[in-house]
């Protein structure tokens, strides 16, 4: 299984989800850019959280800046195209997550929604509750749907309203599995394995 982890905004645990997802798959883990938070980037957290000895491949871009990619590499007089990735080869299932949302720019013309289009992966779709959040998952469906882009599965990141969580089942295709990650107050290897092994149930 390879999928690309991605949000309907920033700081709504896509690395939380990807860690359990790498922990059930047995997965390598991809972070294509960081920026920011390089003395303990995801990748970093990711060999923390899970208990196999995730192989995680290197990022194609690292910059200082805490910003949206496109400023980060700008800060630093750097341009990143689309171009400029290669889905790493591996015979694993791999994990990818990307930064933020699908319209994050990687540049001023380029966005994570076109680096998913050039890897051709499935997506994984990491959501939370918050007001807003319909509005902000319905529209990446639909930005999905546009570019013809397979909704492997919507991850339901902590409790749901059931009023919210009903309209947004009802856009989603029959195809696409619903997954549902508990919140977690302390992060530990522990509660990674549990969560994972109960994926399986």
């Amino acid at each position: 299984m390879k999928l690309f982890i991605t949000g309907i905004g920033t700081e709504i645990g896509k690395t939380v989800c990807s860690a359990i997802l790498t922990q059930y798959f047995k997965a390598d883990y991809w972070k294509p850019v960081q920026s920011g938070d390089l003395h303990y980037s995801d990748s970093m957290k990711i060999k923390d959280w899970v208990d196999h000895e995730v192989y995680c491949h290197p990022e194609t871009h690292r910059f200082q800046l805490a910003a949206s990619p496109h400023q980060s590499a700008a800060e630093e007089g750097k341009l990143i195209r689309v171009d400029d990735f290669q889905l790493p080869e591996t015979s694993n299932s791999l994990m990818v997550e990307g930064a933020g949302g699908l319209m994050v720019p990687l540049s001023d013309t380029e966005f994570m929604i076109e680096l998913i289009e050039k890897l051709k992966l499935p997506v994984a779709l990491v959501v939370r509750n918050y007001l807003g959040c319909i509005n902000h998952t319905l529209l990446s469906i639909m930005a999905l749907k546009e570019r013809g882009l397979l909704l492997e599965c919507l991850i339901l990141n902590g409790t749901f309203p059931i009023d919210t969580e009903r309209v947004i089942l009802n856009y989603i295709e029959e195809k696409t599995k619903i997954i549902r990650i508990p919140d977690i107050d302390l992060i530990t290897k522990e509660k990674i394995k549990a969560i994972a092994n109960n994926l399986k149930n």
